[in-house]
């Protein structure tokens, strides 16, 4: 079979292709035929060395993918062949709170990834897709849907009425939005593009703020709020945005620290409002398996499909993290095997 490897991790020029022998399935364990997978972030940095323990040139790459049992080890009763799947981000994470147990069953990172034409794994690890679902959307469920619902449901507690802020246009972000959408949540998004934003609106979210173009984005979600602020932050940016997500934030809120997208803060962070707002300050790990079933059914009990930008073939598939070098999609990236 046909698999990717990280290679040198020294960028996406690193990305190799490779032949492997077709896994089979052992006690406990599903072998799926995959059609399609999704980038995420964290795949880019991981090829970029910028992830992880790295050293592991033969890594197959990528946390998400979706397709079809095909075979089944003994004790296997969750999963039939021919049943349509998607595997969790952690494989060994199933329900209850993060703990470094679960440190190195991070896929495509940790453990083996998704990124080939098969691959064995525990058969707990997998959630049936929405009958509603192709495979494209599917794979785009595992890691930015799980950190989305993570952060806005379970961290964030979101309640009906609330505000929820996402900064950027990619994956968790625009997961977000419709999750937001799906709670009966106000959704505010930021991007450097009206043209995003504009698309952003259309999916469901109420107010979009143009940060390149704002004096101050965090004051400009202070009054499309009407000086309440977010209850719950999707902190994709870092600690080069953290202090205006600061200021963006509802007392009581919660900030989820997702990423690093905007880099290193440019001085000492002011924790005044950490402590005079009362703020939750929340790192975000995507999820467990519960969360991936929860986040499939809300979408398919509310109609929702994963924003799809772009997708490339299996054979194309450097070309799939060019794109997402670019930044110039707005939600996922997919890579389809057929």
């Amino acid at each position: 079979m046909k698999v990717y490897e990280v290679g040198t991790q020294k960028g996406i020029d690193s990305l190799r292709a490779a032949e492997r022998d077709e896994p089979t399935a052992g006690s406990g364990q599903a072998v799926v035929k995959f059609h399609a997978n999704s980038l995420n972030y964290r795949d880019y940095m991981v090829l970029n060395g910028t992830y992880g323990q790295g050293g592991n040139e033969n890594l197959i790459p990528v946390s998400d993918g979706a397709g079809e049992v095909i075979a089944v080890g003994d004790g296997v009763t969750s999963v039939t062949v021919g049943d349509r799947v998607c595997v969790s981000f952690f494989s060994a994470w199933m329900d209850g709170p993060f703990g470094p147990q679960y440190f190195g069953s991070d896929l495509g990172g940790g453990a083996e990834g998704t990124l080939a034409e098969y691959g064995a794994f525990s058969a707990d690890a997998l959630v049936k897709l929405p009958d509603s679902f192709s495979y494209a959307e599917g794979a785009c469920l595992p890691c930015a849907g799980v950190t989305a619902w993570n952060c806005i449901v379970e961290a964030g507690r979101a309640q009906k009425g609330d505000t929820v802020l996402l900064l950027g246009t990619g994956g968790v972000s625009i997961f977000g939005v419709q999750i937001a959408k799906a709670k009966g949540l106000t959704a505010v998004i930021t991007s450097s593009s009206d043209d995003k934003l504009a698309t952003a609106k259309a999916l469901g979210a109420d107010h979009g703020i143009n940060y390149k173009k704002a004096d101050s984005w965090a004051k400009a979600v202070l009054e499309v709020t009407g000086g309440t602020g977010a209850n719950v932050v999707v902190e994709t940016g870092g600690p080069g945005s953290l202090q205006d997500s600061f200021e963006a934030a509802a007392f009581n809120g919660t900030i989820g620290m997702i990423g690093g997208l905007a880099g290193d803060a440019s001085g000492p962070l002011n924790t005044g409002p950490l402590v005079g707002k009362n703020l939750n300050l929340r790192g975000i790990t995507v999820g467990s398996k519960k969360m991936l079933q929860d986040l499939a059914d809300t979408f398919a009990a509310e109609s929702l499909k994963p924003v799809i930008d772009k997708e490339f073939s299996f054979d194309d598939a450097a070309n799939a993290f060019r794109h997402m070098e670019s930044q110039a999609h707005l939600g996922k990236i997919v890579i389809s095997h057929n």
